[in-house]
């Protein structure tokens, strides 16, 4: 392969919302806390190490390195899993980063994992709490309060690809593919025309087209430049313009045909850009229309619903993908892709035991009929909200899956295995190995490095600045024959990638 056809690394990472039920002086960063440090799962109690970060540093070439500060000690609210993933405190809310994988139903599942991770951590917090109290966590994006935290999504694209050419091709993708990534909402916030019901969680909060931020005036196009890797070598797309969501299918479907979408755009393989006239207020116009009938205005004088737009990506990735020699990785998701586009437009309940925001629509409607109940009903809301819980037997998402409703990828065994073992294919395996074998003698980490404490005077540190490498391919066989992190040391040749 060239370095344009790399292998996409693609990782999540997704704010769950917390509270406490009966809990009056219910403090977030506290019960965050105590979530993350009773997971029971092999992982290693460790500081993060923030050496090689820099969310300041902008893509356009104007930014700054910063390196982050905080008021209490990181190890207290970091865990590394032996999945390769990270568990960790951030912005009062718990937060679980998937380990990095390369194919985008694995992506999914080690997404899906996290939701495990969090329902195992409860279940050992839940001890802490007094009597008649409860953990409350929800996979979900606004608290109603006007407050949105974020799902965010990394794919790791070749650096050279101009900027600017990602900000051309990629805004309206992101803008119309909210049709299959929402999961749903009753009523709007942020200032936003008021609503019944809408697609996403997210899109009332978008402000900008372009820019820095994650939590103020968020853009649709995200200009952090961090890669966590070889930095002449990759640029980290991460995308915070989408919904958490619970359906299998749907994660799938969201990854898998962005990463679809950027193998074509780095191959240039999309013929044309289709530019918005306005795409900020397309995102919420198109999040506010349930029945997909809105037309958005493009700057050469068109206008095209977001279900056309997707109709378009889809019939350009699929001339590509039928030219390429990875066609047959992406058959799954083209299949998958045409078949929520056909449904959306016959109608969009049809693909309500495929995505979230149609499986929602399809319960309130029902509680609407039989009660007669108004949109703004505050069961409406509270039914809303519990769509989103992460508790197996509360959760309405889950009693739906559990009763056939909403269509699966993946086995309880799959999802088992992945909450305990890391991706094979990328150095999340080096990396949840070494929590599993190792995780007493490790000090710090961050995505592209581990430190070691070998009793000896200085600290150790293995960089691991290439994603694709780190594999059970390339490392498996290594991590069997030794039985120390001292030997592991000494086999990988001391600090040597």
């Amino acid at each position: 392969m060239t370095e344009g056809q790399q292998l996409k690394v693609i990782g999540t990472e997704t704010e769950f919302g917390i509270s406490v039920l009966n809990q009056s002086d219910f403090n977030p960063v506290a019960a965050s806390s105590s979530l993350v440090n009773s997971y029971a799962g092999k992982r290693a109690r460790i500081k993060w190490s923030f050496d090689e970060e820099s969310p300041g540093r902008d893509a356009r070439g104007f930014g700054f390195d910063l390196t982050p500060t905080f008021d209490m000690e990181s190890g207290l609210v970091n865990v590394v899993l032996g999945n390769g993933a990270r568990f960790y405190v951030d912005h009062a809310h718990p937060e679980y980063s998937s380990p990095e994988c390369v194919h985008p139903r694995e992506a999914a599942l080690y997404d899906k994992a996290g939701e495990y991770v969090l329902t195992r951590a409860i279940e050992n917090a839940q001890r802490s709490l007094g009597e008649g109290q409860r953990f409350l966590v929800h996979k979900n994006n606004s608290d109603g309060k006007g407050n949105s935290y974020g799902a965010h999504e990394n794919y790791l694209i070749s650096r050279a690809i101009p900027f600017g050419q990602i900000v051309q091709h990629m805004t309206a993708f992101f803008v119309t593919r909210q049709i299959f990534t929402g999961s749903g909402k009753v009523g709007s916030e942020n200032g936003r025309p008021e609503v019944e019901y809408q697609i996403t969680q997210r899109a009332d909060f978008f402000e900008e087209e372009v820019g820095l931020e994650t939590t103020l005036k968020r853009p649709i196009i995200n200009t952090r430049d961090e890669p966590h890797a070889d930095p002449a070598k990759y640029r980290r797309l991460h995308v915070i313009i989408g919904d958490a969501n619970l359906s299998e299918v749907q994660t799938f479907l969201k990854l898998g045909s962005t990463v679809a979408v950027l193998y074509a755009l780095e191959e240039e393989a999309l013929p044309e850009a289709l530019v918005m006239a306005d795409p900020v207020s397309a995102v919420w116009q198109v999040s506010h229309d349930p029945s997909l009938q809105t037309l958005v205005k493009f700057a050469d004088g068109r206008t095209m619903s977001a279900l056309e737009a997707q109709w378009q990506y889809l019939e350009w990735v699929g001339k590509h993908m039928s030219e390429s020699d990875r066609g047959e990785m992406f058959t799954d998701l083209l299949r998958l892709w045409e078949e929520v586009l056909t449904d959306l437009e016959l109608d969009p309940i049809r693909t309500a035991d495929r995505l979230d925001w149609t499986a929602k629509l399809r319960i309130l409607q029902g509680y609407r009929e039989r009660d007669g109940l108004q949109w703004n009903d505050p069961k409406l809301r509270l039914l809303d909200l519990q769509y989103h819980d992460v508790d197996q037997t509360r959760g309405l998402y889950n009693r739906l899956a559990a009763g056939g409703r909403m269509k699966r990828l993946f086995s309880e065994e799959e999802i088992q295995t992945a909450v305990r073992r890391p991706p094979d294919d990328t150095r999340a395996f080096f990396r949840g190995e070494c929590v599993a074998r190792f995780g007493d003698s490790l000090v710090a980490a961050n995505w592209d490095s581990l430190v070691f404490d070998i009793g000896e005077e200085a600290l150790r540190r293995v960089p691991m600045m290439e994603p694709l490498r780190g594999g059970k391919d390339r490392v498996g066989e290594l991590l069997d024959r030794v039985d120390t992190p001292a030997e592991l040391l000494r086999a990988l040749g001391g600090d040597n990638d």
